[in-house]
């Protein structure tokens, strides 16, 4: 059996060389909800291409082909559209690693008032709150007792092993420090310190990573009752496979929070740029927009991201800034008000908070800043926590 599972992948490993060197690029097939998964794998297999995975959240697959072939196979009827497999990155930069004895406040967390909600007993115990990019240190002790799962959908050594979650990069575990890091007595606290934790790895250990592996860790979060996903990731690739798993997510009581980019010349990136997701540009200890942060109409909030102190890989932390940073933030708050009961005063009044209306809730009880309301630097204004659960 072992030398027949070897035969196996060694057989996918030499079509997928093969075909990469006909000049075949990964691409992304949407099929007609009434194709069937053996219908897709054959009109790819006919065009020549070779399948790599199956994208069933949005009914699509993954496959290497040809400009040519693709071009073909969007022409038939079975199929939606054939849209290219863009590559997503990380949205930090940052310095070296250090080690930390007595647990320090985060002047970010601090910043959003998260911890004047803790004195109320709320720390977003039990929340949800899935990871979505370079996976989550499994031996950090400010984080290890709030992890409680995961899935990998990127290679090491060759081969996709999904329990291999943890974080060769670092990025995935400060990002995860911000959100959900223990109130303990050492290291740092973050904003929801009670949040369940969830490290979906789609990111390797550059930090880059493929569109479909995004969708298919959207995906796994749907299935698994995640109720809030932070992407500190994307990339300047409007994809409508992507744009379509986030619409899934929200629809099925997900709130999507990601960061808006780090290119103050660009506008916002994807999946941030899309109406369902709360993009969030970020700021300094002095309230001012960070000078390399993404803006544009877009921008639906603001959080801290310049000069974050998190947790990271192994057991050290570091200090790194980005909107990669300022993401986190507003994930954590939402975990907050997601641990708060619905009051009367909200539009939903079946006891449970929808995506749009923690949306809604965070954007009506931010500190204003810049110009008077909504504007392309801060959209409605500053996360705060406090105010948004009251």
């Amino acid at each position: 059996m072992k030398n027949i599972k070897t035969a196996i992948a060694l057989f996918a490993l030499l079509a997928l060389s093969v075909s990469a060197a006909d000049g075949a690029k990964r691409k992304i097939v949407t099929f007609a909800p009434n194709v069937s998964a053996e219908q897709g794998n054959e009109a790819i297999k006919i065009r020549g291409g070779v399948k790599i995975n199956d994208l069933d959240f949005i009914h699509a697959k993954v496959a290497y082909l040809t400009e040519n072939a693709a071009k073909e196979l969007a022409k038939e009827n079975s199929v939606l559209r054939v849209e290219d497999d863009a590559v997503v990155t990380i949205q930090a930069k940052g310095g070296g690693e250090v080690s930390t004895l007595a647990q320090i406040l985060p002047w970010g967390v601090k910043r959003v008032k998260a911890d004047l909600v803790w004195d109320s007993g709320n720390n977003a115990n039990f929340v949800k709150v899935g990871v979505i990019d370079t996976g989550i240190s499994t031996s950090h002790p400010d984080l290890v007792a709030n992890i409680k799962g995961g899935q990998n959908y990127v290679k090491l050594k060759g081969m996709i092993d999904p329990t291999k979650w943890n974080d060769d990069n670092g990025h995935g575990s400060h990002v995860a420090g911000i959100i959900a890091a223990l109130n303990n007595t050492s290291g740092v606290v973050g904003v929801a310190p009670q949040a369940d934790l969830y490290a979906i790895k789609v990111l390797d250990r550059n930090g880059s990573g493929y569109t479909s592996d995004v969708i298919s860790g959207i995906g796994w979060a749907v299935s698994n009752g995640i109720q809030v996903i932070n992407m500190s990731l994307g990339c300047a690739c409007d994809t409508v496979a992507l744009h379509n798993a986030v619409i899934n997510a929200v629809n099925n009581g997900v709130v999507v929070v990601a960061a808006a980019g780090n290119s103050a010349t660009s506008p916002v990136i994807y999946p941030a740029a899309y109406p369902e997701v709360i993009a969030v540009s970020a700021t300094d200890s002095n309230d001012n927009l960070a000078s390399w942060s993404a803006r544009g109409p877009e921008i639906d909030v603001s959080a801290p991201g310049v000069s974050i102190y998190s947790t990271y890989k192994g057991t050290s932390y570091k200090t790194l800034s980005g909107t990669s940073m300022a993401s986190p933030h507003v994930a954590g708050s939402a975990a907050l008000v997601l641990s708060t009961p619905v009051g009367l005063n909200d539009a939903n009044l079946n006891g449970v908070w929808d995506p749009p209306e923690v949306q809604s809730k965070l954007q009506s009880t931010v500190t204003d800043l810049g110009a008077v309301g909504f504007d392309n630097l801060f959209g409605w204004g500053l996360i705060n926590a406090w105010a948004a659960v009251q």
